[in-house]
């Protein structure tokens, strides 16, 4: 008995610690998403528009609540350019897609874009760069979304030109203004311009070709397209009316 109340003991003091350290986690990330709405509306309108002063380092939100929610817009802008799209839509494929794109861009171009800061010796945190780059999506959410509904592709340049180009010369401004030294600023702001510019063109013109190209490879270029409601609605009617039909005469 002894040995068995010690046992219980131990485990519920591990399942304590677990969710002790859980919360102490939570807790930590709390700050970086501790912000107000209006806070977020005016660094996305800030985003849009470029500094003149370079002489001293520009201040960077720490906050990483704007950067998400443009991530997950992105994604649903994407999503719905798919599905107005002529492209054959699968299941499971199109979400998973969605996220692992832009989610892959906005981690991996800025833990790339943070080592060469380093190496640059630009004074920048990690934190700060997902922020600057995460709210530099703005742009892009404001083309895909306008394009992805008004099919001309001179509007798509016009809107990459000017909308993009403003939310990259913002992002360009700022990192020129923490880095010292013409060479690594021109490394490290043509290196960001370029990725920038260069994902905004792949998601119009190349994302959904990659997409299909995908759903062919996994499940081969003969599957029939899924229709989820094609398919599943009559399914569930059917059913509701026998059971119905069947609860009425059991009750004459």
């Amino acid at each position: 008995a002894y040995s068995s109340r010690g046992k219980m003991w131990q485990v519920g003091k591990r399942q304590a610690s677990r969710a002790f350290s859980l919360y102490a986690n939570i807790d930590i990330l709390r700050p970086y998403f501790d912000v107000e709405p209006v806070q977020v509306r005016a660094r996305l309108l800030e985003s849009m528009i470029p500094v003149k002063m370079i002489n001293f380092p520009q201040k960077i939100a720490g906050e990483l609540y704007g950067p998400l929610m443009l991530v997950f817009t992105l994604v649903a802008i994407l999503l719905h350019g798919m599905k107005t799209s002529d492209t054959i839509i699968r299941e499971g494929t199109l979400m998973g897609t969605a996220i692992g794109t832009c989610f892959g861009y906005w981690l991996g171009v800025s833990s790339f874009m943070y080592f060469l800061a380093y190496l640059c010796n630009a004074q920048i945190t990690m934190v700060q760069m997902l922020s600057l780059l995460g709210y530099g999506l703005f742009g892009h959410c404001i083309t895909l979304f306008v394009t992805y509904n008004i099919h001309f592709h001179s509007l798509f340049y016009i809107f990459w030109l000017v909308v993009g180009g403003l939310s990259t010369l913002r992002m360009v401004a700022v990192l020129v203004s923490r880095t010292v030294g013409h060479t690594q600023r021109l490394i490290l702001c043509g290196t960001l311009a370029a990725l920038h510019m260069l994902f905004l063109l792949y998601l119009h013109f190349a994302y959904h070709k990659v997409v299909e190209g995908i759903l062919d490879t996994l499940e081969g270029p003969n599957m029939p397209p899924f229709q989820r409601v094609a398919r599943d609605i009559p399914v569930v009617s059917n059913a509701v009316l026998n059971t119905t039909a069947k609860a009425i005469a059991l009750t004459l």
